[in-house]
């Protein structure tokens, strides 16, 4: 793991392995979802989130959820950042981890990177339905 602290004004689409410390401004409502790929029921929420450089929305899945609360400072390693919808997210995933640490911090929540719209380049944006030859008999 990099033991360099990247700070929230720093991020950018596409980086792995991020490690920072973010205070919780607030925790949105938890969402139910399915996943498309084995059908099975997950909980999804995003948690407002940043430093004295910036603010991000970090999503948040299942167990991760409980595991923050506002006003609290935590040590995140292992996650990463991308995009949903256009817009800049930051992701524990499952090697992520969060440690709570006990530090004041200041949130700048001016320089919202959330609200930054990316342009997804045309080779990465998703097609509604795929190309398919049809086979002869």
């Amino acid at each position: 793991m990099s033991e360099d602290i990247l700070k929230i004004g720093d991020l950018k689409p596409s980086l792995r392995n991020i490690r920072t410390v973010v205070k919780v401004v607030s925790v949105g409502e938890v969402r139910t979802i399915v996943s498309r790929r084995d059908g099975s029921e997950h909980k999804v929420t995003e948690a407002f989130v940043g430093d004295e450089t910036g603010s991000i929305l970090l999503t948040l899945w299942d167990n991760q959820i409980n595991a923050f609360s506002k006003d609290s400072v935590y040590d995140i390693s292992g996650a990463y950042t991308s995009l949903y919808k256009g817009s800049l997210r930051l992701s524990l995933g499952r090697q992520g981890k969060a440690e709570k640490v006990d530090k004041e911090m200041e949130v700048n929540t001016k320089n919202n990177l959330s609200l930054k719209v990316y342009e997804v380049p045309y080779w990465r944006a998703p097609t509604s339905i795929p190309f398919r030859r049809r086979r002869r008999r």
